[in-house]
């Protein structure tokens, strides 16, 4: 990795379009097929297999991959598109298994690997993605973008000729086109978070459906893996005024399932050099920073999906619905999917689909069909999502944003220039603000219609807030810079749905305790073990049991583990014994109807919820999960490391745990309690233990000097391979909350380069 220039961001962004439209046109067939309209899906079946591996071998050629000691590859490309070529196949090398599995998803070709039981997972995508149409923005995109897209095809599809020993489930070969598919990072897009799948299925006549097939499990926030996750991201942005050295620092920490992003570096000639985590399968840094500036995304409680209830009437054996005082036609749509059959062979199930202008019909309510709006700019999305990494101040950052193509998360900030901000989805429609979206709305009232987006400026952004500092916890923005915050009442209620947090109270209270924050306290905030949520509920129950008859059997049953609790400093630790009662006692009345179902979404009002339930309600759950500890481990008094672990035996994408194999303690909790360091654990089918799924999986601290400086670490390892040194080789710094340095300049990994080769080698 020698030889880098560097391009100032503007510049670098103008640079890679002119380069990179440049080197589009490698690998093409002259004459005809050099337009784009001649060189997009037609262009393998043209060529020959010898122009297809001559096109490969030279890509390779323009890119080197360094493994680092923790097996982390640092790409760089003579050009951009050479970075992407090259990332995409060292994602493959770790993990081609969770590449294929995200672009089954995005496709609508889960059925094709998991036969007939995943139809509805298909058709669900796709209603809003249609092959045809993508192949067609393919060959309208600008091309600089079909450059990288087609090195992302390249990459792949040379991985899977150097490598016949990988076996696809179903998608042998990639097209440029499919890059499209899948062109937001976030472990839940809107089409997954939006369609209800039992529902989807029933109005579409599909009996039978798995609610998440196993290779839809990968990325499913509230799969079949754990029904009531800790959801949600931390992102912390702290300016110079509030530092001891006077340079900003980013928090970078997404909750999601384990092992759904890989750690890695691209960097190009062109002035490409990012570093964080990628989706699998994806060619840009999602969550991650470049020597200027850093972006962490956190899933938004705003609302910028509406589902609007159709009346339909049917007049001539067709089906109209009413829009104002004209009845118009329902759009139809046939639409075949293939699945795989209990012989192995593919067959084809034919879907008659319905839309309106608002958006495809996804389920029925009484007499009512509710059609779903949506963002779906997958060109406009792919660019803001890859130029965003070559920005190199809020300026610029801000200009690439202005595509108002990210939907699904607010946007936590950081620059060398010591500037800071948290941003809203830019793609939010414009709505009357009389309705109430959060429900289906009526769709016969053209009133509800969407009415353009929101300008940039229009939404509850903050910048270069007062305070010094903020934050986002996947709670809406009107407490993100303590008093330097929007107001809630100078903007429409659609831009919050989901209130505050008990993470947002802690980040709040950290925050505002100081203002000498270095790259290493900041650290340490990231894994504070207080827990909020129980500092405000433990009291409740220790009066409950205080307002106690003397005579009532409970004084006695609870008299030891009140005492506990009543002394506990609410802070998680291994050896903790209150910390398990706690937990145990929380999930318990959380899911033992503690918590009405409209904020079993983890929305604010779920602790009022839980506040509110009566003293005897409180005391009886406590009595029936010291039963329960006791059941499971021969006495209440169990310390939480020995529940709670991490533990990687297998690369399944649908894990197994077995308390006969090797784990590790973790001494964080579930987020939902208030702790920023997240830990999603539950007990299995023959275990005892809880193991974790999701929670932490990367995290990353940065701080923004005349050099940028970094330390990370990833849940388990890089490598998905369970004989790779790299496979758990994190396990233990992940669980103690020990940050790695990052090797981000060629001279920080000088004497940490295990191998050093081009793609193929």
């Amino acid at each position: 990795m020698t030889g880098r220039r560097r391009v100032s961001g503007v510049d670098a962004i103008n640079l890679a379009a002119r380069s990179a439209e440049r080197s589009r046109w490698r690998g093409c067939l002259l004459a005809a097929t050099i337009l784009v309209l001649g060189c997009h899906t037609a262009r393998a079946a043209e060529e020959s297999a010898a122009d297809e591996s001559a096109r490969w071998q030279a890509e390779a050629a323009g890119t080197e991959i360094m493994r680092d000691d923790w097996g982390i590859a640092h790409v760089h490309g003579r050009t951009d598109a050479d970075a992407v070529f090259g990332m995409i196949y060292a994602q493959a090398e770790d993990d081609f298994k969770r590449v294929e599995s995200n672009y089954l998803i995005a496709l609508g070709r889960v059925a094709e690997a998991e036969g007939a039981a995943a139809l509805a997972v298909d058709l669900r995508q796709r209603l809003f993605l249609d092959p045809k149409q993508l192949q067609a923005d393919y060959a309208h995109s600008p091309p600089w973008l079909v450059a990288l897209m087609n090195a992302w095809a390249d990459g792949l599809n040379y991985f899977l000729a150097t490598h016949p020993q990988v076996h696809p489930r179903a998608l042998r070969h990639f097209e440029p086109w499919m890059a499209l598919a899948f062109s937001e990072g976030s472990i839940g897009g809107d089409i997954e978070r939006a369609v209800n799948l039992p529902a989807l299925a029933a109005f579409y006549d599909l009996p039978g459906q798995s609610p998440a097939p196993p290779v839809a499990q990968n990325r499913l926030l509230r799969g079949a893996i754990d029904p009531v996750g800790p959801g949600g991201s931390n992102g912390i942005a702290i300016a110079p005024s509030n530092t001891r050295d006077g340079h900003a620092l980013l928090l970078i920490n997404p909750h999601t399932t384990f092992f759904f992003r890989s750690e890695l570096q691209m960097s190009s000639d062109e002035g490409l050099d990012a570093y964080g985590a990628v989706t699998w399968g994806q060619f840009f840094i999602y969550q991650g920073f470049n020597p200027h500036i850093g972006w962490m995304h956190t899933s938004t409680g705003a609302d910028n999906v509406d589902q609007f209830a159709e009346t339909i009437v049917s007049r001539g054996g067709r089906q109209y619905y009413r829009y104002g005082h004209e009845l118009r036609p329902v759009q139809i749509k046939t639409i075949e999917l293939s699945y795989r059959t209990d012989s192995g062979a593919l067959a084809v199930k034919t879907f008659k689909t319905y839309a309106t202008h608002h958006g495809p019909v996804v389920r029925k309510d009484g007499d009512k069909w509710i059609s779903i709006a949506l963002m779906n700019t997958p060109i406009a999305a792919l660019e803001q999502s890859f130029l965003r990494t070559k920005a190199s101040d809020y300026a610029s950052y801000l200009e690439v944003a202005r595509r108002r193509a990210n939907s699904s998360n607010n946007t936590v900030f950081a620059d060398s220039k010591g500037e800071i901000a948290m941003l809203m989805p830019q793609f939010m429609p414009v709505r009357d603000n009389r309705f109430d979206y959060a429900r289906p709305v009526d769709g016969s009232n053209p009133a509800t219609d969407w009415k353009g987006l929101h300008t940039l400026e229009s939404l509850p952004s903050i910048v270069n807030p007062a305070s010094g500092w903020l934050f986002n916890s996947n709670d809406g923005p009107y407490t993100n810079a303590g008093p330097s915050s929007p107001k809630r009442e100078d903007f429409p209620r659609y831009m919050d749905t989901a209130g505050e947090n008990p993470r947002g109270v802690h980040a709040t209270e950290l925050l505002s305790a100081r203002k000498d924050f270095t790259l290493e306290s900041l650290e340490r905030a990231a894994f504070d073990s207080y827990l909020p949520a129980f500092a405000r509920l433990i009291p409740l129950l220790v009066q409950a049991y205080d307002a106690l008859p003397s005579a009532d059997p409970l004084r006695a049953r609870l008299h030891d583990q009140i005492e506990l609790l009543r002394h506990w400093d609410y802070r998680w630790s291994d050896h903790s014994l209150a910390t398990s009662l706690a937990v145990f006692w929380g999930d318990a009345l959380w899911t033992n109807k503690g918590v009405r179902p409209e904020h079993l979404d983890e929305s604010s009002g779920a602790w009022d919820d839980m506040a509110d339930t009566s003293p005897m309600m409180k005391l009886q759950t406590l009595a029936d999960v010291s039963d329960l500890l006791a059941r499971e481990f021969g006495n209440w008094r169990v310390p939480w490391g020995e529940i709670n672990r991490f533990q990687r035996v297998t690369d399944d994408i649908v894990p197994h745990f077995s308390d006969a194999e090797p784990s590790i303690p973790v001494p964080f909790t579930s987020s939902r309690w208030g702790s920023l360091a997240a830990f999603n654990a539950k007990a299995y089918p023959g275990t005892h233990r809880y193991y974790g799924t999701e929670g932490n999986s990367f995290v990353a601290v940065v701080e923004f000097g005349p050099k940028v400086r970094a330390v990370a670490v990833t849940a388990g390892g890089e490598s998905g391979d369970p004989h790779s040194a790299h496979f758990d080789d994190e396990a233990i710094r992940y669980a103690r909350g020990l940050l790695r340095p990052v090797y981000f300049y060629p001279e920080d990994l000088q004497g940490h380069v295990e191998r050093s080769y081009h793609p193929g080698q």
